[in-house]
C-alpha cells in the first residue's frame, strides 16, 4: 500500500516536471508569448491629478517684527542660570580627576614583561602616550587618556593589529596640567 503511494507520488512529480520543461521550451522559442505588466509609459504622459482639495491648509504666518541691534542682548537670559553656569564650572575646575578611557595593553604580574611591552609601544608607536601603573599585585600597560570611548577607537584600532590582547577601558585619570608628574613618578620606578 505504501509503495503504491510513493509510485503514484513519484508519477505526479514527473508529469509535472515535463509540462513544465515543454512550457519553458515553447516559451522560449516564442511559441508561447509571456508579456511583462505594464506597458509603453507614453500612456501616461498626459496624466494629470488635482490633490489641491485632500491637502491641509494651514492659516497665514504672521510677518516677524523687526529687531534693533539695541533690543539684542549678551546677557543671560536669567541671572539665576548665570550663576548655575559658573557655579558648576568653578566645581569642575576644583576636581582634580576626569574620567574616561583608556586601551589597556598588558596587565601582568610580570614586571620585566610590562616593561618590554611598554617600550615596545614606544618602539612601535612613537607619538602615543603610553603610561605604566602599579596596582598590587599587577603591573598595567595603558595607552592614551580619552574622556569618550568614541575618540579612543581610532587608537585602539591601530593598537589591536600589534597588541591583539589589547581593550578599551574605563579609567580615573588627573586633569592635563598633572599628567607631567605622574610620568616622573613612573620613569623613578624604572630606575
Amino acid at each position: 500500500m505504501c509503495d503504491n503511494r510513493r509510485l503514484n507520488t513519484f508519477i505526479m512529480f514527473k508529469k509535472i516536471n515535463v509540462s513544465l520543461l515543454t512550457l519553458l521550451i515553447f516559451s522560449s522559442c516564442g511559441i508561447i508569448n509571456i508579456r511583462k505588466s505594464g506597458g509603453n509609459i507614453d500612456r501616461y504622459n498626459n496624466y494629470t491629478e488635482d490633490l489641491q482639495v485632500s491637502r491641509i491648509q494651514f492659516a497665514e504666518l504672521p510677518e516677524p517684527e523687526s529687531f534693533s541691534q539695541e533690543s539684542i542682548s549678551a546677557s543671560p537670559i536669567d541671572p539665576e542660570l548665570n550663576r548655575r553656569i559658573n557655579q558648576i564650572a568653578q566645581e569642575n575646575n576644583q576636581d582634580l580627576f576626569a574620567n574616561g578611557f583608556t586601551i589597556l595593553i598588558y596587565s601582568g604580574v610580570d614586571r620585566d614583561k610590562a616593561f618590554e611591552i611598554r617600550n615596545e609601544v614606544y618602539s612601535e608607536f612613537p607619538k602615543t602616550q603610553t603610561y605604566m601603573e602599579y596596582e598590587q599585585p599587577r603591573y598595567l600597560v595603558k595607552v592614551g587618556r580619552f574622556i569618550n570611548k568614541i575618540e579612543a577607537l581610532a587608537t585602539y584600532e591601530k593598537m589591536n593589529t600589534v597588541f591583539t590582547n589589547s581593550r578599551i577601558i574605563k579609567d580615573r585619570f588627573l586633569k592635563f596640567g598633572e599628567v607631567k608628574k605622574e610620568e616622573e613618578n613612573i620613569d623613578n620606578v624604572e630606575r
